[in-house]
């Protein structure tokens, strides 16, 4: 039986999210939400209310957790019906950490877990069957070097039967050494089509430059366009056609940034794939403008998907609509 059609294929982990219920030190918070967390799935979810057809892709282990990760994904359309199940390993878990001030700390408990037993003999022709585009991130490298070749086996795999391909580095610095992390995250630039880098990212790789500095030197690696996230101030596209920015949506106040980057993600890919993967400026300016303010919206909650607008939501407000509330 041939697949379902996926307008996008997604690869990684994701985790059960435990959150204590007030801010502070998380020795002596005494209850805590849970939810589901991971790049991948983040992006997933994102693309999957824009109203696309999304595959998600990972090992969890036989246990609820699992079963939660499965109900969750499921729940919000994405088809999760290639994800397999491992008995000898656990699904991992993370918490955060509000303190008040800044980013979250985040602590994980992944190492030894189903997804990190992901290797290059699990990949599956029927993954990339019947797809348009695969997303990848440069989490999942980190976690075992057999996931890291199963990755970039993906992502060969992917362009090999016609996929493109976008890569976020989503650099994750406790996760492996700066030098490891940095040389397999350049590995992999010329593997995609689209590259995904923050501000932050961009300079751990190639040290400081301009931002157009940037966008050439990844280019030069072999991507079609390079998407380089600017934070406070926005975002801004390169491509052969076009260098092209677009200002942020501005927001009151900051919740939560854990899942910002995803919610931008699934926004610009969402745009891009819509637009039949145009890389004029009038195309990469309005895949930008929805990135920016799906990256914005996710700033607004607890939770690293559950601030993503929905498609109707989306498109009110970037044409200036007001929502009825009553």
């Amino acid at each position: 039986m041939s697949a379902n059609w996926a307008d996008v294929v997604t690869i990684g982990e994701s985790m059960v999210l435990m959150q204590p219920i007030h801010d502070g030190p998380l020795a002596y918070a005494p209850l805590f939400t849970r939810s589901v967390a991971g790049a991948e799935s983040n992006v997933a979810i994102g693309l999957a209310r824009m109203g696309l057809k999304v595959r998600w892709i990972s090992r969890l282990g036989k246990d609820p957790f699992g079963d939660l990760i499965l109900s969750t994904l499921a729940g919000e359309g994405v088809d999760t019906s290639l994800a397999e199940r491992d008995d000898s390993h656990p699904t991992a878990i993370y918490f955060k950490e509000f303190k008040g001030y800044g980013d979250p700390n985040v602590y994980y408990y992944r190492k030894g877990s189903a997804a990190s037993m992901l290797t290059q003999e699990h990949i599956r022709p029927e993954w990339f069957a019947n797809a348009g585009h695969l997303h990848v991130t440069g989490i999942t490298p980190a976690l075992s070097h057999g996931a890291e070749n199963a990755i970039r086996a993906a992502m060969i795999a992917a362009r090999g039967e016609g996929l493109s391909v976008s890569f976020d580095p989503n650099l994750r610095r406790k996760l492996w050494s700066e030098e490891k992390a940095r040389q397999t995250l350049l590995s992999l630039i010329p593997l995609c089509d689209v590259f995904m880098p923050g501000l932050e990212e961009a300079e751990f790789l190639l040290g400081s430059k301009s931002e157009a500095e940037y966008g050439a030197d990844f280019m030069g690696m072999g991507p079609k366009i390079v998407v380089l996230k600017l934070g406070e101030q926005g975002s801004v596209a390169f491509s052969a056609q076009a260098a092209v920015m677009a200002e942020p949506h501005v927001v009151k106040r900051v919740v939560d940034t854990v899942g910002a980057g995803d919610a931008f993600a699934s926004g610009f890919l969402s745009a891009w794939l819509e637009n039949e993967r145009q890389s004029d400026s009038s195309d990469l300016k309005s895949a930008l403008e929805r990135a920016n303010l799906s990256g914005a919206l996710a700033t607004q909650f607890k939770g690293d998907w559950e601030g993503l607008p929905r498609r109707e939501e989306m498109l009110r407000l970037l044409s200036g609509g007001s929502e009825v509330t009553r």
